[in-house]
C-alpha cells in the first residue's frame, strides 16, 4: 500500500533522560533529514544517505544548532514500516525533542497517531495483524514469561498455526466446490465421513488454542490472588513480605485494614496482583462490614486464594467460616507463625480441608515457606513447568472470541455431515470458519477495526 505523507514522533516517550529517539517515516523521511542534519565536525551537508549507516552531526534549524545526535537511515523495504525511515538519535531532554519534532513538522512531516508506525508496518505487509497486537504485549510485560510468549507470537508463531488451519480449511472448500462443478470427474461419495474425521482434527486445534486462554490471561495479567483471613492472622505483613516493601500498615489492632490494598508482585518470576483484605469476622463497626464484604466480593472474583491461619492458637469460629466459603475454589493454606510453638494440629486442618488445598507452614518473621508457596502456586496453575514447554498461549480476547466463533462454524460443519446435509452447508460453513480466522492475522478485516486496534498503542509505536 502506498502511503502518501511521512509522520514523525517521539519514538522513547516525552520525558527527560539520557538519550531520546525521534523517528520520521514515510517518502520524505531522508529529504527531511537531509535538510536538517549537518554530517561530522566539519557540519557539512548531505545530499543523500546510505541506509544502515550510523552517522554523527547536529540538527539545525536553519542556522541556529538544535542538538548534537547520531542519525541511522534506514531504506525501504528494510525498516520497521517498510517506508524510508530515520532515526534520530537526540539528547533525552523534553525541550530539545520538543524543538526538532517542531522542526521536523516544519519541513512537511506530521505528528504521528498512535500505534501508526505499527500499523503502516501492518498495512505494507512486514507484519500480521497478530504480530502487530503482540508488539504492545511486549511491551507491557510484567515477568519474563508473558515477554517469553509476546516475543513468540511476534516472531509469527500465531500466524504460522492459524495459516496451517486456513490451509486445512480451504484444500476443504476447494475439493467442495470442484466437485460440484465437475460431478462427473470429482466424486463427493464418502465424502461426509471423511470431513468428519478432518473437522475433528481442526476443532482439536482450535480447542488447544482457546483452551489456553486462561493461562495465557494469568501470563499476561497475573494471577489474582487474594489473602483471606480473620483479623490479625499476619495478612498485611504477607504482602509486605511479598513486596518488599511497608505497603500495608501493621499493628496489634485486630481490624487495622479496612478497605482492600493491592499490589503487583514479582514471586519468582510469577506474576501476582496481590489483594489485602480486611480481616474476615461478624463486625459492629459500619466502615469494617464494608470491608468485610469487599474482601469477599474480591475473594469470589479471584484465580487464586491465600487463606492465613495462626497456628499459635486454636482454630475459630472465623476460620471454619473462610474454610467453607472458599470450598471448591483454587487456595492455598499458610499456617502463619511457624516459628512460635504451634497449637494447630493437620488433623485439625484436614477435618475442615474438604477440597485438600495445599497446606505451608511460613514464618513472615524469617521468610520460612515463601519459597515453597511459589512452587506450589507454579504448581497449582501451570502443572510445575515455568517455560511450558514452549507451548503458545492466546493472551488476546479479541483472538479468543474469533477462535470460538471459529470452533462454531466447524462444529457446524460436523453437524451437517452427521445430519446428512447437502454439502453446500459444509462449503458455507468452512468459509464462515476461514474467514474468522483471517480476521485474527488481518487477511480479512474491517477499517475501523483497524484504526481501534492501533489507536491503543502508545505514539511513537
Amino acid at each position: 500500500m502506498f502511503i502518501s505523507d511521512t509522520i514523525a514522533a517521539v519514538a522513547t516517550g516525552m520525558q527527560a533522560s539520557g538519550i531520546g529517539i525521534i523517528r520520521i517515516s514515510g517518502p520524505d523521511a531522508f529529504a527531511i533529514a537531509c535538510n536538517i542534519f549537518r554530517a561530522g565536525v566539519n557540519k557539512r551537508r548531505l545530499d543523500k544517505l546510505i541506509s544502515h549507516h550510523v552517522y554523527y552531526g547536529f540538527i539545525f534549524d536553519g542556522e541556529i544548532m538544535l542538538d548534537e545526535i547520531l542519525l541511522v537511515p534506514f531504506q525501504a523495504p528494510k525498516s520497521y514500516t517498510a517506508e524510508d525511515t530515520v532515526e534520530l538519535n537526540c539528547h533525552g531532554g523534553v525541550l530539545v525533542m520538543k524543538r526538532i519534532l517542531q522542526l521536523l513538522v516544519k519541513q512537511g512531516a506530521r505528528i504521528a497517531e498512535p500505534g501508526e508506525f505499527t500499523k503502516r508496518a501492518f498495512l505494507n505487509g512486514r507484519i500480521d495483524l497478530s504480530e502487530a497486537e503482540s508488539v504492545m504485549d511486549v511491551i507491557e510485560s510484567k515477568n519474563q514469561l508473558a515477554l517469553d510468549n509476546s516475543l513468540k507470537q511476534l516472531t509469527g508463531s500465531l500466524y504460522e498455526k492459524i495459516r496451517e488451519l486456513r490451509e486445512e480449511i480451504l484444500n476443504e472448500i476447494a475439493f467442495i466446490e470442484a466437485a460440484l462443478d465437475d460431478p462427473e470427474h470429482i466424486s463427493l461419495e464418502g465424502y461426509p465421513e471423511q470431513i468428519l474425521t478432518r473437522s475433528e482434527k481442526i476443532l482439536s486445534e482450535l480447542h488447544r488454542l482457546t483452551d489456553s486462554f486462561n493461562n495465557g490471561r494469568i501470563l499476561k495479567e497475573g494471577i489474582k490472588t487474594v489473602i483471606l483471613g480473620r483479623p490479625n492472622v499476619g495478612k498485611s505483613s504477607l504482602l509486605n513480605s511479598l513486596s518488599g516493601n511497608e505497603k500495608a500498615i501493621v499493628t496489634e489492632i485486630p481490624g487495622t485494614t479496612r478497605d482492600i490494598i493491592e499490589e503487583h508482585i514479582l514471586l519468582d518470576g510469577l506474576s501476582l496482583i496481590v489483594y489485602d483484605t480486611a480481616g474476615i469476622r461478624k463486625a459492629t463497626d459500619p466502615v469494617e462490614k464494608i470491608g468485610v464484604g469487599r474482601a469477599r466480593d474480591h475473594a469470589m472474583q479471584a484465580d487464586l486464594i491465600l487463606f492465613m491461619i495462626d497456628s499459635s492458637v486454636p482454630l475459630s469460629d472465623n476460620d471454619r467460616e473462610i474454610f467453607s466459603f472458599i470450598e471448591g475454589r483454587k487456595a492455598i493454606i499458610l499456617l502463619n507463625k511457624s516459628d512460635l510453638p504451634s497449637v494447630v494440629s493437620e488433623e485439625d486442618i484436614s477435618i475442615h480441608n474438604k477440597s485438600s488445598f495445599p497446606v505451608i507452614s511460613v514464618s513472615l518473621m524469617n521468610g520460612e515457606g515463601l519459597k515453597k508457596l511459589s512452587g506450589t502456586i507454579r504448581e497449582m496453575f501451570f502443572s510445575g513447568e515455568i517455560g511450558f514447554n514452549d507451548e503458545l498461549m492466546i493472551t488476546n480476547e479479541r483472538h479468543l472470541s474469533l477462535l470460538n466463533r471459529a470452533v462454531t462454524s466447524v462444529e457446524h460443519v460436523r453437524s451437517s455431515a452427521e445430519n446428512g446435509l447437502p454439502e453446500d452447508f459444509l462449503s458455507i460453513d468452512l468459509m464462515d470458519a476461514y474467514d474468522l480466522l483471517g480476521m485474527i492475522i488481518g487477511e480479512k478485516i474491517e477499517d475501523d477495526l483497524v484504526d481501534m486496534i492501533f489507536s491503543r498503542f502508545c505514539v511513537g509505536k
